[in-house]
């Protein structure tokens, strides 16, 4: 049985709150938790019951509230634990059974570890015992003065295991994330000292020092109207060092370091494990590029590298802030994938982490199917497992003009604090120099709409510590150990759940069938749906089948699919567009097969090549996901369309054979007579040995 008071009171038997809901016995059951293993005197209940006088009955109904507990907890195996006493009661539970004691001993673990240096595990500790409270301790039950003054001295510990989180996050360098909890904290705490001396670190670092001044001027306005005092030496010493713009020294100011990237399998000091580090420094062979000149060759005389560990380390210049936080915002309504999120998780950050690379994620899919949403929403969710930093580029490997990999590497080393005049000019040498800085760093990296892989390797950080989440609309083959995700699209259910969320469930539940068609219609796209939901949540009171009807009506399936920037049809033309002029052909003319499933046979028919050219044609789109593999028998395997990009090729099969059938006077031909120079120029695709051009 486990007992929780830090929130709503909660007794849990496999996972069952059998707390009593009445509220006398729950004040009973709650003093008696917190004073486990201890004799509770009779009157001392009594007392914390009836505050303002007990009724002559007190006694007669404390013993009946005590007999409804026993009752409790003997239906639940529990008759050993509430036990009498002369004058009282005691309740016998094990510490290891409440969650204060589990609190308790994490707090302990997180001050020790901070003060021995180690400011990232002092930083997950502390973060784990905060995120224990659901809520003020015994928030449900009916306070007296014994119980108050519990629940008192629970919130002053909780603030006191806060402060020391914050002091850990700004050892690591969480400045900016830390400015919005720390002003949220000194509005209900305006003569708190000490979180007013950590919002003015945290702005100071995060180049906001007039926003610094001006919060110690509102803390001292408030504390001489209230309290008639100055604020205290340390927060005055802090203000002059401020004004001054000069260093303001430690505890508040450490110089973040480098190590070097040969150290990674040493063991770890405790200031390279982020405790207080004075400088991050990489070795003086590791940063010969980041000079002002750089190194652009092999020098003569240079020291082979046995002899590196001789060399004194040198100080990089980095900018002040370097822990970036640049995740673009969550999905509010992020709705399914929970399988892929957990199986993501398992690989990207596991509880255990162990081997020496690198995680890398690779997450695939078709335009529209919610790839960028479902990385950036793991980004969030993981981010307290990369305290520093999370990084997000947009690589635009879609589209016609895709990122240069050297600006990438300037955004990327940039947003890790090094100056514009230390980067070095040479690819190899950028892709060193990352390694180096993220060696022993809990980095994670989003790199978005990557188009192949040749331009991502140098990219990868050098830490096994660090992760990396890749989205592209191709498969991306050859890279070593990492998790390959086929984002397919939603099922019939998530896809309910995902318009349930756009426009509330009740509308769902009027017109379920409407609502069916209408993800039947979208292909499970989540693009689709979120562009008929956009459309539905505009109108409250349009009908579902009205909208189904008029989208199951229309010529241009796709043309219904778009709501201001939202345009299903445009992500197909990006994909369609970087096909060559024969490739292109060949997308198109397959639409003219059966929907479900054709053959590479029956393809090959068609076009009237060599069944091996076509197969070739036929793998490089489904890597392409324009097409994907239904199933493998007999015959070989069976290609289909998924059902939006069907309607995308047949609507480009239709549009090339309305332009064939214009005469050169532009007057229009029969549309039966139009498709046979269609699929005569499919055969203008083989050469004389009946190949296609474009195997």
């Amino acid at each position: 049985m486990d007992f929780r008071v830090l929130g709503p009171l909660e007794m849990l038997d496999k996972g069952r709150n059998i707390a009593p809901t009445a509220p006398k016995p729950r004040q009973v059951i709650a003093l008696l938790i917190m004073r486990r293993n201890a004799v509770v005197q009779t009157s001392e209940l009594i007392d914390e019951l009836w505050e303002n006088g007990p009724p002559a009955s007190a006694l007669t109904t404390l013993q009946t509230y005590v007999y409804k507990l026993r009752k409790i907890l003997l239906r639940h195996g529990g008759k050993d634990l509430l036990h009498t006493r002369p004058g009282g009661y005691v309740f016998e539970i094990p510490n290891s059974s409440i969650d204060i004691y589990r609190v308790e001993r994490a707090a302990a673990e997180g001050q020790a570890a901070l003060e021995a240096g180690n400011a990232t595990r002092a930083h997950d500790i502390l973060h784990e015992a905060l995120s224990m409270w659901q809520a003020p301790a015994l928030v449900d039950v009916d306070q007296g003065t014994l119980l108050s003054s519990y629940a008192t001295r629970l919130e002053e510990f909780r603030s006191r295991i806060l402060e020391l989180r914050i002091e850990a996050d700004l050892q690591l360098g969480h400045h900016r994330e830390l400015v919005s909890e720390l002003k949220s904290l000194v509005l209900t705490h305006p003569l708190h000292e000490h979180l007013h001396a950590s919002l003015m670190i945290a702005l100071h670092r995060s180049g906001r020092r007039h926003e610094a001044l001006e919060a110690f001027r509102t803390l001292r306005r408030n504390m001489i109207e209230d309290l008639g005092l100055e604020p205290g030496e340390e927060l005055r010493q802090l203000h002059q060092a401020l004004l001054e713009d000069s260093p303001i020294g430690p505890p508040f100011e450490t110089r973040q370091t480098m190590r070097p990237a040969h150290a990674a399998a040493l063991p770890q000091s405790a200031a390279d494990r982020g405790g207080d580090p004075e400088t991050r420094s990489v070795h003086k062979a590791a940063t010969q590029a980041l000079r002002e000149t750089p190194m652009t060759g092999d020098r003569a005389g240079a020291p082979p590298a046995r002899e590196l560990p001789a060399d004194p380390p040198v100080t990089i210049p980095l900018s002040p802030v370097t822990v970036p936080a640049e995740l673009p915002a969550d999905v509010a309504d992020f709705t399914g994938r929970a399988t892929t999120l957990t199986e993501i998780t398992a690989h990207l950050a596991p509880d255990e982490p162990h081997g020496t690379a690198t995680r890398v994620v690779v997450i695939a899919g078709m335009p529209g199917v919610g790839k960028t949403a479902l990385a950036i929403h793991l980004a969030h969710q993981l981010r307290h497992r990369f305290e520093d930093g999370q990084l997000h580029v947009e690589l635009a490997g879609s589209s016609d003009t895709p990122r240069d990999i050297r600006d990438v590497f300037h955004e990327v080393l940039r947003s890790l604090g090094v100056r514009d005049s230390h980067i070095p000019e040479g690819l190899e040498e950028c892709s060193k120099l990352l390694r180096s800085i993220t060696v022993s760093r809990r980095l994670l990296l989003v790199l978005d709409d990557a188009s192949s892989l040749a331009d991502l390797r140098p990219l990868l950080p050098g830490g096994p510590r660090c992760g990396v989440i890749l989205t592209s609309r191709r498969r991306l083959h050859g890279l070593a150990g990492a998790q390959s995700v086929d984002l397919q699209v939603l099922a019939l259910p998530e896809g309910l759940d995902l318009l349930a969320s756009l426009i509330g469930r009740r509308r769902i539940e009027r017109e379920p069938e409407a609502a069916d068609r209408l993800v039947a219609l979208s292909g499970g796209l989540p693009l689709a749906l979120r562009c008929i939901g956009g459309r539905l949540a505009a109108m409250p009171g349009l009908p579902l089948t009205r909208v189904a009807d008029q989208i199951g009506r229309s010529q241009d399936v796709l043309a219904e699919l778009r709501l201001g920037d939202l345009n299903v049809k445009a992500g197909f033309d990006a994909v369609y567009d970087r096909l060559n002029s024969s490739e292109q052909a060949t997308f198109r003319l397959l639409s003219m097969l059966p929907a479900d499933a054709f053959t590479a046979s029956a393809a090959a028919e068609l076009l009237g090549c060599e069944v091996a050219s076509v197969e070739r044609v036929l793998q490089r789109f489904v890597n392409s996901y324009l097409l994907r593999i239904v199933r493998y028998d007999h015959d070989g395997i069976h290609y289909a369309y998924p059902p939006l990009t069907w309607r995308y090729a047949r609507s480009r099969l239709d549009s090339t054979i309305a332009h064939a059938a214009l005469d050169t006077r532009g007057a229009p031909r029969e549309r039966a007579e139009g498709a046979r120079p269609a699929v005569a120029a499919s055969a203008a695709m083989c050469d004389g040995g009946g190949r296609l051009a474009v195997s």
